[in-house]
């Protein structure tokens, strides 16, 4: 067995280096680091990493000048935003959703948001883009209960939709053309309508077109979070080769977590106030035997690396919300045939959503193209879900690569890479992922630097 002294030391290892691009990563990481793996890398292309760690605030509010420009073609005053990531990607402010109302009124005309918040968000809220705002104290409210002013009394509960909507209506947008964020309950519009005199249309399909394009910045910051993922993937590939059989999953996951996790808050810039360290997600998983034969295992994963299973290296980095998927598929030798076909059949049908994930074709197309080769090569059975989702800030987003999404691929769309296969008779799966960038021109840009071959993925020990 791996020894705790032998675990924690390998763990630790990138403390010893600071965390910059790929090339000047593997000049200094040691031995037991992924230095072996990483040899394996496909070569760098003309995309460089970002060197900022979140999106600065002009960045939020030219996106928020676009769209206001929008809407005001259309004849819109104003928007609501209620949606957690419409209003982190159109004012900035990284935030946690609970229970607590969080709003956000913008002006077609000025651009400058309006916040209704909780009182548990105040410093967040007033030292981000702030000009005016409402704050209540806390879900439910109590009317006139602040006992951070000292009014510490019971009351009945407001109705913190009503409020936003209150406030909206005394700073003058009663009668006004204004939409919201998404498509309004009937409870909901017939308040808007009650209080504002008229109903909230919805603009969901704008925001997500802004938010399903990527700029410039989202791609460099995304192509930075993973070139850190490379290394974390080379890291956990060089643990599975050196220790092999003495390791569970789950010591691959954790361990591999913490190394990029050192790695990455190495080079993020923070003092532990509010607005920076912001939209940061770091998490390799891995899964080991059995349960690779199903699309999402239930269970806890804490199983033993053996001879002869199939094996997933698997998670997802975010930097500002930027980054995404990357899993390899792998097996363990000695290999049977079910594993042989239903391993390359699964790497094949991500080569081909490369080529041809080709701005100005539909989703739908791509993904006949890919179900009808897994059917061509005797798999049918074992496919489970569509090839791909879309990604962004919060993960899973439109469009996909379903065959009932005719949306038309466009540049800057960012897609997942998940033709999967399953086969639960011989306890064996195999799951790629990645991120595909579509292009102006010519197939789709990998944002991984990991190969999709057999040296990297089918395994001696």
């Amino acid at each position: 067995m791996i020894s705790r002294r032998e675990f924690l030391a390998t763990s630790g290892a990138a403390l010893t280096f600071p965390a910059v691009g790929t090339a000047k990563l593997q000049e200094n990481i040691p031995s037991s680091s992924g230095e072996k793996s990483a040899k394996l890398f496909l070569p760098e292309d003309d995309l460089n990493p970002a060197t900022f760690d979140r999106m600065p605030l002009e960045w939020h509010k030219e996106r928020t000048k676009i769209l206001c420009r929008r809407l005001a073609e259309d004849g819109q005053v104003g928007i609501l935003l209620t949606d957690r990531w419409n209003i982190i990607y159109f004012t900035g402010l990284w935030h946690t959703a609970t229970e607590r109302l969080l709003n956000v009124f913008i002006p077609t005309k000025t651009g400058d948001p309006v916040w209704f918040y909780a009182g548990i968000d105040r410093d967040s809220v007033k030292t981000w883009w702030f000009s005016e705002g409402e704050a209540y104290f806390d879900w439910p409210h109590a009317e006139g209960a602040f006992p951070n002013e000292g009014k510490v009394q019971m009351g009945p509960r407001v109705d913190l939709f009503e409020w936003v909507l209150k406030g909206l209506k005394k700073r003058g947008y009663g009668e006004k053309n204004l939409v919201a964020d998404c498509e309004l309950a009937l409870s909901a519009q017939k308040k808007v309508a009650s209080i504002l005199g008229r109903g909230m249309a919805s603009a969901e399909e704008q925001c997500m077109k802004m938010r399903m394009v990527k700029t410039v910045e989202e791609l460099a910051l995304t192509r930075r979070a993973y070139n850190y993922f490379n290394q974390m993937h080379a890291y956990a590939r060089d643990m599975l080769l050196q220790h092999g059989t003495d390791l569970t999953d789950y010591d691959i996951a954790s361990s591999a977590t913490k190394f990029g996790t050192d790695l990455i808050m190495a080079d993020v810039k923070r003092d532990g106030a509010p607005h920076t360290a912001v939209g940061i997600a770091i998490s390799v998983r891995c899964r080991a035997g059995r349960s690779n034969a199903y699309p999402n295992p239930n269970q806890f994963l804490h199983n033993k690396v053996a001879k002869g299973q199939a094996l997933q290296i698997e998670g997802s980095v975010n930097i500002a919300g930027c980054g995404g998927e990357l899993y390899r598929a792998m097996f363990i030798h000695p290999l049977t045939d079910e594993m042989k076909k239903l391993w390359t059949v699964s790497r094949d049908c991500c080569l081909v959503q490369k080529e041809e994930s080709v701005a100005g074709v539909t989703c739908a197309t791509v993904a006949y193209k890919i179900h009808k080769y897994q059917v061509k090569n005797g798999v049918a059975a074992n496919i489970y879900h569509r090839p791909a989702h879309g990604q962004g800030w919060e993960g899973h987003q439109p469009p996909y690569l379903s065959l009932g999404d005719n949306t038309m691929l466009e540049p800057g769309m960012f897609f997942s890479v998940e033709p999967g296969l399953y086969d639960a008779e011989h306890a064996i799966g195999s799951n790629f992922s990645d991120n595909f960038v579509i292009e102006p021109e010519g197939p789709a840009r990998q944002m991984s630097r990991l190969p999709w071959t057999e040296e990297w993925c089918l395994i001696k020990l």
